[in-house]
């Protein structure tokens, strides 16, 4: 069962309902930068760790400024589209809420544990978003390369080396696709889970996946099998290159 630090409690709360009923997770972005983006990010990361472990998602963003801007920002980054917050009451019967801000005070109204997330700091002068974003995958890569809970600092030589290390593994996917499909090993299925459902420990789905790779005795369909598996979470269109090879 995914559990996540709660910043209020500073205890690790489950985030899924005990009856299975509907989680709804709310991303609060104060502006339009890094951090906010990484906010986002995280919910969506929350949305699909839970819709994994078979929990129904509701998503929203509670943005006082640029929101449009943010949804389209969000939309780039492959980032599940937020449900308008004038439907919260459409009898889904939501059971659960869980805030994802930015680490600091906190001014989140209401009950239910919060994930915060630690603030992204750019190296050099500040980026525009059309830069931040010219490679939105190698962008989301070089996040969730940080544990959320870490200040992440970003520059262009980490988001090039974050786009470099994407197209290897997508090249190395398009390759193994090309061998008889195995199944995902049990035990790199379940290492891969305790990661991610261990507050979302994503550098260790990312370490997880290095050793698949480099593991020797494991079929190629394996291989392929498990990063297709572990892009549900992810999302970084591992798989994007596959029937391209000659």
């Amino acid at each position: 069962m995914l559990r996540i630090l709660d910043d209020r409690t500073g205890e690790p709360v489950a985030a899924a309902p005990a009856r299975r009923g509907l989680t709804r997770i709310e991303a609060h972005a104060s502006g339009l930068d890094p951090t906010a983006l990484r906010v986002l990010l995280t919910a969506d990361l929350l949305v699909r760790a839970l819709e994994l472990g078979g929990t129904p998602v509701w998503t929203i963003l509670t943005a006082p400024h640029r929101q449009a801007e943010l949804r389209t920002a969000a939309t780039a980054l492959a980032i599940r589209p937020f449900e308008d917050g004038r439907d919260l009451a459409s009898g889904l019967g939501e059971e659960q809420v869980i805030h994802v801000r930015e680490a600091g005070p906190d001014t989140v109204p209401g009950e239910g544990p919060v994930a915060a997330v630690a603030p992204v700091r750019w190296v050099g002068a500040d980026p525009s978003l059309p830069t931040l974003l010219a490679n939105p995958t190698a962008l989301r890569l070089a996040l969730v390369s940080v544990p959320r809970t870490e200040p992440a600092r970003l520059d262009t030589a980490l988001l090039d080396h974050a786009a470099q290390g994407l197209a290897h593994w997508r090249r190395a996917v398009a390759g193994w696709a090309r061998q008889p499909s195995r199944p995902v090993p049990d035990e790199v299925r379940a290492r891969l889970r305790a990661a991610w459902e261990d507050d979302l420990d994503l550098p260790r789905v990312l370490e997880v996946l290095r050793d698949v790779e480099n593991a020797p005795d494991l079929p190629d369909g394996a291989r392929f099998e498990t990063y297709v598996y572990a892009d549900r979470l992810l999302a970084l269109d591992l798989p994007r290159d596959v029937g391209t090879l000659a």
